[in-house]
């Protein structure tokens, strides 16, 4: 990279808008207008503690299992229709806490997908109230909350997470409506892989879907939206001005690493985050993170949201709920999905 992409690279990062974690009303307004918003300061100290140690003795005690003789490894680049996509743990974890591993079998990449449901710190601050009082600003009427998973990008080891958009991976119809809450546990700096956005892009349609092989149980492969599949073309939530969505855009990088020195020419901003700030992007914004190259952690505790008023979770979707009731909802207004 050039002597000039470091300066580059702090000025888009300094440009990004960020608002206090109380002033959920410029957060809409951020998320509407540019696909994201940055709230520092929306878990404190001690609730980001919390987590921290919740997941300190998760982690102990999966070393301890037999579960770690069997290790899944999770990835997020070409390889992944053939890693989790096709592992019945991974599956199995729509309801529960399981863990995934780094390729170097010696410590974790995320523990996953139902860390909403328990009843500790991770629980307490999904059903917070200003979790809800969030989304209900961003323009959610019945939010509920289909997944949420605890990332390490552990130091030197922690791999890139390819560009992508979450929609791709969390379908509803006819209109996408999933959410992306990022919540920083440690400080997010450009070191140790911090989240980096493509602005605006949240107006573009979604590029590909994660959907089940029909011919094999259990199995992903991913496709292209079908054209009539409202949900795919209408990517954008239905409180977004529909008149803002705009035509597919060709991403020649879509599921594959992006050099640093071209993110800048490609649109991409990094968000670095202190411990606590909290980054909510649309299901449809392109955003990637790259490799933890320095000996400090990267954890992130992570929750993603759909509507479910006039909206059904697909059929097609790798997390299938067997809840008695569907979905956690959240807020006294919430139903479930």
């Amino acid at each position: 990279m050039s002597a000039a992409g470091p300066l580059l690279t702090a000025l888009l990062a300094l440009s990004l808008v960020r608002v206090a974690a109380y002033d959920v009303e410029a957060a809409g307004a951020s998320f509407r207008r540019d696909g994201f918003a940055v709230l520092e300061g929306f878990a404190g100290a001690d609730e980001v503690a919390a987590m921290k140690d919740a997941m300190a003795e998760l982690e102990a005690g999966y070393w301890a299992s037999p579960q770690a003789a069997q290790a899944t490894v999770f990835r997020t680049d070409a390889g992944q229709s053939g890693a989790q996509a096709q592992s019945r743990y991974f599956f199995d974890s729509a309801d529960a806490t399981h863990f995934f591993e780094e390729p170097d079998g010696k410590r974790l990449n995320k523990a996953g997908h139902a860390l909403h449901l328990r009843r500790d710190a991770f629980g307490a601050y999904s059903r917070s109230a200003k979790v809800a009082t969030l989304l209900r600003a961003l323009g959610y009427v019945r939010p509920v909350l289909p997944q949420s998973m605890y990332i390490f990008k552990p130091p030197a080891v922690g791999g890139s997470v390819t560009s992508h958009q979450d929609a791709s991976f969390l379908r509803t119809a006819p209109a996408q409506t999933v959410a992306g809450l990022w919540l920083a546990l440690d400080d997010a700096t450009l070191a140790n892989g911090c989240l980096w956005v493509r602005n605006g892009s949240h107006v573009e349609p979604v590029r590909r879907l994660f959907v089940r092989d029909g011919e094999r149980d259990p199995s992903m492969v991913f496709v292209r939206p079908p054209p009539d599949d409202s949900g795919a073309n209408h990517l954008a939530p239905p409180f977004l001005d529909a008149a803002r969505r705009a035509a597919p855009a060709r991403v020649p990088w879509e599921g594959s690493d992006v050099d640093e020195g071209d993110l800048a020419a490609r649109g991409y901003a990094a968000v670095p985050a202190a411990a606590g700030t909290l980054v909510v992007f649309a299901g449809t914004l392109d955003h990637l993170s790259l490799p933890n190259t320095s000996p400090l952690p990267r954890h992130t505790f992570q929750l993603h949201v759909v509507e479910s008023a006039g909206v059904a979770w697909h059929a097609s979707n790798w997390l299938q709920t067997a809840r008695p009731g569907g979905f956690l909802a959240l807020g006294a207004e919430s139903g479930e999905l």
